[in-house]
């Protein structure tokens, strides 16, 4: 660390320098307010910052947390209610109070040509209300239907049946909002005015409404009211569409709603129903709920009457259907369903059939029943013999079990192993052991390969024979089969009692010594007599066993085993087996097979097939496997399976547990679906879930990327009631995820709600704020704050106070930056030069790199070596400015062998441009190129920009001479670059050649390159070739911004083509080649100066239709333009929209208007425009009362006339001799005799107000 000495030093050297800022009290103030001991800390967690002890002693002090007084609850909604501003910035405008006219201008940018005929209407009629209707459908048709557009036509609607008694809504009106609002979204209001109009007895043909309708609110997962809809609508008749139908009957099937599908199915298939694969699909899957439900009978109807339709469906439904009838043992109604729908089982469906049939009835009925599948076209294959072959064994019934052996060869079909097994244990039991040996050789010599099963069968068999001498040759066959290892110290008898099960020590084989072999039970080879020494009982019970099972294989204990080895692939390949050979997965080992797969990584797939194939177990799961399922999926991103067990398990009322709501939560905040996380979301909520730490921080990220800050608040509020002691820990996490957010405001809000209940927070949620804000550009927040934290000592990491510095001198507060600079120097070694930087690159901002040169000179003497980021910045900032030591400094940076930065050599080859120095630019460009190669293009690039920017044109030719030398082709920006700046230069040719150029290689020229070419062609007066030009843009479905469309248009006009400047417009439009932020006011004009008002209304409704306005001239322009084809009644119209729209109309305009108005005898219109001018502050001119005084005079209406004689006298005008002399005589001629003395009461009156007394009148009378 440097002395102490030394910084002050420094310090004062820098005070000097700024001394013209006259602020040196704010610096002395803030050292006096920081003490020199630490006030920083780095950005790394509290237990690695490197503080030092005074640090670490104002961080304990301050961070003051008595949690049992600090009372949690509430404080969300606190926050919330505080930055409800901000929280609700997108929320909709609120339409509850708005006016009819109000409403019409929020739609008019919509359908501006139909709300305009509006404007000066007092109230609406249906036939209004219909016209603005269709006008807007049709208009949204093209430009798509949104609910903050259609929300304003709803109120407008709504309103206009309000505010006129008797008024009713034409029939095809109701229709057609209905139709936008269920387009827009809006459900609920949809469904109000269907309702009302049931009320109000208006019945139409509504199918396409109410169906969609009915879609709509399915997708919105509002299941209730689209059965309420659904029901309504079949009870007034209606037919849903197809699409409606597919909709709610697979929703109502993954929901497991059964009932309802069913019924919705049915009444499906009786209108009809295609046979698209979706609807297959749907019917499949509605067919296997209704037999995982046990409601065989109506699966069985249902496919019955679907089938009659030319539908076929899936094996697996087949399957499902034959598995319900098999548990019933209903196996008639069964086969007269089979030859009910004509097609027969599949090869697992039969033999599933076949299984339960020989373990209900036998062999002999199954075999029976087949004979009757095979009528309809079942083919067995060489499991179902093997199932006959293995229950005919087990029933004893050996012969059998041949015969059908025999017809399996006959069939040409292979036994498989277990046939064979089945055939030698039925040897094996009936005491024919001498036959064994045969079936084994016939299967070996048959191909199929005998495993250990077969071979343990033969021990057991042997042993049971007591044919020891056959026990041991089976032992060597299994050992050369390499099945087991047999050390030659090991007796293959003791082998063989170990593979058994047997405890070799139990069970021995002796030899009767006895004269009289009284133990003697059976006689080997050589006549010895031997005897079985153990419980022969208990022997001859586990050998009669294995054969027992050896007959069937219990496939459950089998795949349980392997599940309980963590052989999980085995155990699979023994359930599909299991499959094939008609059997069924208990539930137990179901459970247990999926608890197995759940826990592994690589099985996804393998329990989606499992679940799908067993779906009448899946309904009997427990709630701790469906939650690891739930749980399983969501962390594997298959989202929407987890929650269709989720929505099974709340219809079923489990346990949810908190994990599971953790899995689906976490697996919808890596996705988009916004609307499925804030469901969930509340759901959880409702259900008291609370994730842990390191979850509650992954969800306040993503619900913060989201903008869910409501969200978000709810969580920290019950994170901190269930934790408190974890406060510090979550609410870092939620400033910082905020502050990523561009939240800072509200996590502000948050820090001082903390800290009004209590809660202290330390200098870390500072410090998060304070980076927010910077990031936010929130300076004058930041800088209080700052202050806040220098005032109450709290430490402020290195890297918050690098970000404060540049904007602390861009605030002119260049003392407090110098002085934190100081402060991160001393305190933080590591982060001096980034300060550095930071207080360079500020004075550099305020244009005093002068002074930051002699801090970067201060920096040397000192004994710190800048980098290059530090010469770089200063050498940008002295560009700025040209200032003479930039030479120096780049001078230190090419002998140095420093790379310049392209930001730095973008500033030094502007200033060299503009100050003529073109081969010091040159030099700068080789330099450039031997320092980075990858950067080379952009080199050039930055050079030609720059070359055409400062009028040295000449010298491009020269650097794109260089670019092809180098094998370097033009990117976008070269020629971007080359077609603006030849533009600029005038030269026509070049300009439209290198826009060729980059045309022809299929590159984008910018929007900016698009204008100056087309506007050169235009000026040239070369208008063809621009319109060439055009048709390519045309082609590619470019769009043409304002610039272009005004250059051809005006060019086209300037040549006399009107109406080819029309067709041009026209066609741009059609084609949807307008940009959003068009602005057609030029062409508005020079449209309504050529007497085509009708054309600059099209083209001002397009503006308006793209959410820009015209500005007042535009409708200047188009009012006197409908005057002066004599049409007052439009011009009064955009004279109300201008007015409506808060534009002021000239006085020039208004005039014109109010003399055509007089001339079209509309004198009362003409009246209310002065009226409205004088309204608003504005004097009418003396031609403007003069013109409606006269008219007034024409319609014999004096008393009109001389109210406006006084208006117009009280805004400083005198009426003239004639106008008097006119309205007196008018006066005169219209005397009663009766009422003569009034009338000359009023004439006084008139003539003394208009400066005539009775004294003058007098003396011209005595003359």
């Amino acid at each position: 660390m440097r002395p102490r000495s030394t910084i002050h030093t420094l310090c004062n050297r820098m005070l000097q320098f700024l001394s013209a800022l006259s602020h040196s009290k704010q610096v002395n103030s803030l050292f006096l307010v920081l003490p020199t001991k630490s006030r920083f800390c780095t950005r790394a967690s509290l237990s690695d910052s490197p503080l030092s002890s005074s640090s670490l002693e104002i961080k304990t002090n301050k961070t003051h947390l008595d949690l049992p007084s600090v009372c949690f609850s509430g404080i969300a909604q606190s926050v919330i209610f505080k930055c409800s501003h901000i929280l609700e910035k997108n929320k909709g405008k609120d339409f509850a109070d708005a006016s009819v006219k109000d409403l019409l201008l929020e739609i008019s940018n919509v359908v501006p040509e139909y709300t305009r005929r509006f404007w000066r209407v007092s109230e609406l009629k249906p036939k209004d209300v219909l016209e603005i209707l269709l006008g807007f459908q049709f208009e949204c048709r093209k430009v798509g239907f949104e609910s903050r557009k259609v929300e304003p036509l709803w109120e407008l609607f709504k309103l206009a049946n309000k505010r006129v008694k008797g008024f009713e809504h034409l029939p095809q009106s109701c229709e057609v909002m209905a139709r936008m609002l269920i387009k827009a979204g809006l459900l609920r209001e949809a469904e109000l005015l269907l309702s009302t109009m049931e009320s109000q007895g208006i019945l139409l043909d509504y199918n396409e409404i109410f169906s969609n309708l009915i879609e709509g609110f399915v997708g919105a997962g509002e299941l209730e009211r689209a059965i309420a809809l659904y029901d309504r609508m079949r009870g007034l008749g209606l037919v849903p569409s197809q699409s409606c139908y597919f909709a709610l009957l697979d929703h109502l099937v993954r929901m497991k709603k059964t009932q309802l599908a069913l019924q919705v199915c049915l009444d499906m298939v009786g209108f009809g129903v295609d046979s698209s694969d979706k609807v297959k699909a749907t019917l499949d899957n509605l067919t296997r709920l209704l037999c995982a439900d046990g409601k065989i009978q109506e699966a069985r109807d249902l496919v019955k009457k679907v089938v009659g339709l030319g539908f076929e469906f899936s094996n697996l439904v087949l399957s499902e259907i034959a598995y319900g009838y098999c548990q019933r043992r209903e196996f008639d109604d069964l086969l007269s369903f089979f030859f009910e729908i004509k097609c027969p089982p599949d090869i697992l469906a039969g033999n599933r059939i076949m299984y339960s049939l020989c373990s209900y009835f036998g062999a002999k009925r199954a075999e029976l029943f087949m004979e009757e599948l095979e009528d309809l076209g079942f083919v067995p294959d060489e499991m179902t013999f093997g199932i006959f072959i293995s229950w005919s064994c087990r029933e004893g019934k050996l012969k059998n079990s041949f015969v059908y052996l025999s017809e399996m060869l006959s069939r040409r079909l292979e036994p498989s192993v277990c046939s064979y097994n089945a055939l030698i244990c039925g040897l094996f039991l009936k005491g024919m052991w001498r036959h064994a040996r045969d079936i084994f050789d016939e299967m070996v010599e048959r191909g199929t390969r005998p495993d250990l099963s077969t071979f343990r069968i033969l021990l057991a068999g042997y042993c049971k024979a007591r044919q020891f001498d056959k026990v041991k040759m089976t032992v060597c066959d299994m050992v050369n089969s390499g099945l087991i290892q047999n050390s030659s110290s090991e007796d293959q008898l003791f082998k063989a009692f170990l593979v058994l099960g047997f405890d070799p020590l139990a069970v021995r084989l002796k030899r009767d010594n006895g004269v009289e072999f009284s133990k003697t039970e059976f006689f080997d080879d050589l006549g010895n007599g031997l005897y079985l020494d153990t419980d022969l009982d208990d022997y001859d019970r586990k050998v009669t066993r294995i054969l027992e099972d050896g007959i069937m294989p219990d496939y459950n204990s089998l795949v349980k085993e392997e599940c309980e080895r963590g052989n999980l692939k085995d155990a699979l390949m023994l359930a599909d087996e299991m499959a094939n050979w008609g059997q069924e997965l208990s539930l137990s080992v179901y459970s247990a097979l999926l608890k197995g797969l759940c826990a592994s990584r690589y099985h996804t797939k393998a329990i989606t097939s499992i679940l799908e194939k067993k779906l009448q177990l899946v309904n009997l799961l427990d709630h701790e496997t469906l939650n690891l399922l739930i749980q399983t999926f969501s962390y594997r991103g298959l989202t929407h399976k987890g929650k269709i067990i989720l929505d099974g398990m709340f219809q079923r009322r489990l346990e949810i547990k908190n994990d599971t709501y953790t899995a689906i939560i976490r697996s919808l905040c890596k996705k988009q679906s916004l609307g499925g996380l804030q469901h969930w979301w509340c759901v959880a909520q409702e259900n008291r879930w609370l994730p842990g730490l390191e979850d509650c921080k992954v969800f306040l990220e993503s619900l913060c990327k989201k903008e869910m800050l409501k969200e978000a608040l709810e969580l920290l509020e019950n994170f901190l009631v269930s934790y408190p002691q974890l406060t510090l820990d979550i609410c870092h996490v939620l400033f910082e995820k905020f502050c990523l957010a561009n939240c800072s405001r509200v996590a502000h809000m948050l820090l001082q709600e903390l800290n009004q209940r209590g809660c202290t927070m330390d200098h870390m949620a500072y410090n998060h704020i304070l980076r927010g804000m910077c990031k936010e550009k929130k300076n004058y927040a930041a800088f209080k704050m700052l202050d806040y934290m220098l005032t109450n000592h709290l430490p402020l990491c290195a890297d918050v106070a690098v970000l404060l510095i540049p904007q602390l001198c861009r605030a002119d507060k260049c003392e407090k930056a110098i002085a934190l600079k100081e402060f991160v120097m001393r305190e933080q070694s590591l982060s001096s030069h980034s300060a550095d930087s930071a207080l360079i690159e500020g004075l550099c901002m305020m244009g005093k790199a002068g002074e930051a040169a002699i801090l970067f000179q201060n920096m040397l003497l000192n004994g710190l070596l800048p980098g290059v980021e530090n010469y770089n910045i200063l050498v940008q900032g002295l560009s700025i400015n040209g200032s003479r030591r930039l030479w120096e400094f780049l001078g230190v940076m090419i002998r140095q062998n420093l790379k310049i930065s392209i930001s730095t050599y973008r500033n030094l080859v502007r200033l060299m441009c503009m100050q003529g120095r073109v081969l010091q630019v040159l030099n700068l460009k080789k330099l450039m190129l031997e320092q980075s190669k990858s950067s080379d293009l952009i080199i050039y690039n930055i050079l030609i920009f720059h070359l055409f920017s400062t009028g040295n044109s000449l010298f491009v030719k020269d650097v794109l001479h260089d670019l092809q030398k180098k094998i370097l082709l033009p990117d976008e920006v070269t020629y971007n670059f080359l077609v603006y700046g030849f533009s600029k230069c005038k030269d026509v040719s070049s300009t439209v050649h290198y826009l060729s150029t980059m045309i022809s290689k299929e590159l984008r020229p910018s929007n900016r390159s698009l204008r100056a070419a087309i506007t050169s062609l235009c000026n040239g007066s070369e208008i063809g070739k621009a319109l060439e030009l055009s048709r390519e843009m045309e082609l590619r479905a470019w769009v043409h911004d304002s610039i272009i469309q005004n250059a051809i248009a005006k060019g086209l006009m300037s040549h006399g083509k009107l109406q080819e400047a029309e067709t041009f417009l026209d066609r741009l439009e059609q084609k949807c080649l307008i940009p959003d932020n068009i602005n057609y006011d030029n062409l508005i004009k020079c449209f309504c100066s050529y007497g085509k008002p009708n054309k600059a209304v099209d083209l001002l409704n397009i503006m308006l239709k793209k959410g820009n306005l015209p500005n007042s001239t535009s409708y200047d322009s188009v009012i006197s333009s409908f005057c002066a084809v004599n049409k007052p009644n439009e011009a009064m119209v955009f004279h109300a929209e201008m007015l409506i729209r808060d534009l002021k109309p000239s006085i020039s305009t208004q005039s014109m208007l109010v003399h055509k108005l007089c001339q079209d005898g509309q004198t009362t219109e003409a009246e209310k425009i002065l009226i409205s001018m004088i309204r608003v502050g504005e004097t009418p001119t003396r031609e403007m009362y003069s013109s409606v005084i006269k008219r007034y005079h024409f319609e014999d209406n004096p008393r009109k006339a001389s109210e406006l004689v006084q208006a117009m006298q009280r805004s400083g005008y005198e009426p003239d001799f004639e106008t008097h002399w006119s309205l007196i005589s008018n006066l005169r001629n219209s005397c009663d005799k009766e009422n003569n003395d009034s009338n000359r009461g009023f004439l006084t009156r008139l003539l003394s107000e208009s400066g005539f007394s009775r004294k003058a009148d007098a003396k011209t009378k005595s003359r």
